[in-house]
Parts: structure tokens; sequence; C-alpha cells
């Protein structure tokens, strides 16, 4: 029987983080190139210096070895799930800050998924304290675009 609960060596686990926040800035920028949109671009912009930050911070766990932070890593963070409202489309030279948000929930929620399964695999590994917040840290970022596309295309206004 084939478990998919996996988990990875510091190193390992570190180098994969790195790989993914690089894919989700790769895939912002490609985004930005897109638009025409200022209010898009700037949205988007916002999200691929956290994903710059993130690598960042990961790339210096892997220099020292180590990895700090890991508070309130046991309350979930609650999402709208509106992923699965909105189908993902790729955005073009007339996509507006709408279309830019849902492909930015989208790539997010991509990234939580990610870091959720592996956190999973490596519970009470010591990678699992590692993945869980970087999970607890994507999820965070998915629930502020949520509520952002809910303050300005949900209202009952």
């Amino acid at each position: 029987m084939e478990n998919d609960q996996v988990c990875y060596t510091f190193d390992a686990a570190l180098e994969m983080a790195i790989t993914m926040e690089e894919e989700g800035f790769r895939n912002y920028l490609y985004a930005i190139r897109q638009l025409t949109n200022k209010g898009a671009k700037d949205l988007l912009r916002g999200n691929a210096l956290d994903e710059l930050n993130h690598k960042h911070q990961l790339e210096k766990a892997l220099l020292e070895g180590r990895m700090d932070g890991g508070e309130d890593l046991d309350k979930p963070i609650p999402t709208m799930h509106l992923d699965y409202l909105f189908k993902k489309q790729e955005l073009g030279p007339h996509s507006g800050v709408r279309e830019a948000l849902i492909y930015a929930i989208h790539l997010e929620k991509g990234a939580v998924d990610f870091y959720g399964k592996v956190s999973s695999g490596c519970t009470g590994a010591p990678m699992g304290k590692l993945f869980a917040q970087l999970h607890q840290e994507e999820s965070r970022h998915l629930q502020a675009l949520e509520d952002l596309y809910e303050q300005h295309f949900m209202t009952e206004n």
C-alpha cells in the first residue's frame, strides 16, 4: 500500500520549499507582465514580493541549519474557499483587479495545499514545525486575498 505522506530531511524540505516559492514568484511575474491595469499589477506585485521574502527566509534557514518562528501553529486560519467558486483563468492585458485577485487566490491555495500535505506527512518529525509554519503563512496570505475580494467585490452596497 502506497502512502502519500512523506517527510524529508531538513535540507531537502527547505530546497523543496524554496523551489515552491520561486515558482510562485515566477507565476506572479508572468501574470504582472500580462496586465495593463495598474491596480491589478500592484496587487500581484505585493504578492510576488511576499514570495521573495519567503524564499529569502528559507534560504537563510538553509544557510543557518535552522528555522525560527512557528508561533500560533495550532490556530487554524479560516478561509472562505473562494477558489472553489471561481475558475482559474490565465490573465491577459485587459484583466482587471478582480481577475488578478482570483488568479492570486488560486496560486496561494496551491501553496496552502502543498504545505498542508507535506506538514501532515511530517507530523511529529522535526520538519513538521517548519512546514506547519509555512502552511500558516500561506493560509494568512490566502485569507487576506479573500478578505480583499470580499471587501471589493462581494459587498451588498
